[in-house]
């Protein structure tokens, strides 16, 4: 199987250059900056209200940084159109909300259209219902294509809307704790899947957000360690996620080992 790639996507994807984002007088993020490149797998690391999920939502044009800016494929956060922007984004938020009893295919679709429903008097091409098609069986989802939506896993769902995520090409992807709630199984086969997906697609470039380093996926490529809205380390995964780097920014004593490009921790001792 082929799946789509736009062959002039850039070498920069993401450049973020001293944002800061406050709230109510609050400063949730200080001075953060970050470079993400075409094939570039990033995580974000912090505990609790460190800033992670925020970074994310600039990523992702949701919000706008209250200083600083966010360039995404050259296109600066609030000198562009968003829908355009927001058209080379994919958004993966578990908490995705359907209301309908829509099938995993009819989810998928919605991702033509960026909206949660089903658009009245919209009807998918045949290049759109192959492509709906190839996600789904990218995302190990073909036997549960015609399943409804209440009835699915958390793990299908999230899967699902991985899939519905790529539905138009986007040269990035973002991950909001993709394995939110899932058992050890599901959080598996969804982790292989996205290793699988990054394959497929060489030029895509994502970021990851979650707090436990277990459910980081074996592809990822660089990290970023957050607290309390600052950047502690950033770079290449393997010299960024290291013990005592970690227990800094976690405030808790930990060890790291990485066996076969995941990572294990425990209490230091």
């Amino acid at each position: 199987m082929s799946v789509r790639q736009n062959s002039a996507v850039p070498e920069r994807i993401l450049t973020v250059t001293d944002v800061d984002f406050v709230r109510q007088g609050r400063a949730i993020l200080s001075s953060i900056s970050l470079e993400v490149d075409r094939g570039q797998h990033w995580a974000l690391i912090g505990a609790n209200g460190a800033g992670k999920s925020t970074l994310l939502s600039l990523l992702g044009a949701v919000q706008h940084p209250t200083s600083g800016s966010v360039d995404v494929l050259g296109r600066r956060l609030g000198r562009v159109d968003l829908r355009e922007l927001r058209s080379i984004i994919g958004h993966v938020n578990p908490r995705h909300e359907v209301r309908s009893p829509l099938t995993v295919r009819e989810v998928v679709s919605t991702g033509v259209t960026g909206t949660q429903e089903l658009m009245m008097r919209w009807e998918p091409t045949a290049g759109d219902l192959a492509r709906v098609d190839e996600l789904i069986e990218l995302m190990g989802m073909s036997a549960r294509a015609d399943a409804r939506w209440p009835n699915l896993s958390q793990g299908e769902r999230g899967r699902t809307l991985i899939a519905r995520a790529l539905m138009p090409d986007p040269h990035l992807l973002l991950l909001d704790e993709p394995t939110t709630g899932l058992d050890i199984a599901a959080r598996e086969h969804l982790l292989d899947r996205v290793d699988e997906l990054r394959q497929r697609h060489p030029d895509l470039a994502s970021v990851l957000v979650t707090h436990h380093l277990e459910e980081l996926p074996a592809s990822t490529t660089h990290a970023m360690l957050l607290r309390d809205g600052k950047v502690l380390a950033q770079g290449d995964a393997d010299a960024v996620l290291t013990g005592p780097r970690v227990s800094d920014a976690l405030d808790y004593p930990l060890a790291i080992t990485r066996i076969e490009g995941r990572w294990s921790v425990r209490t230091a001792k």
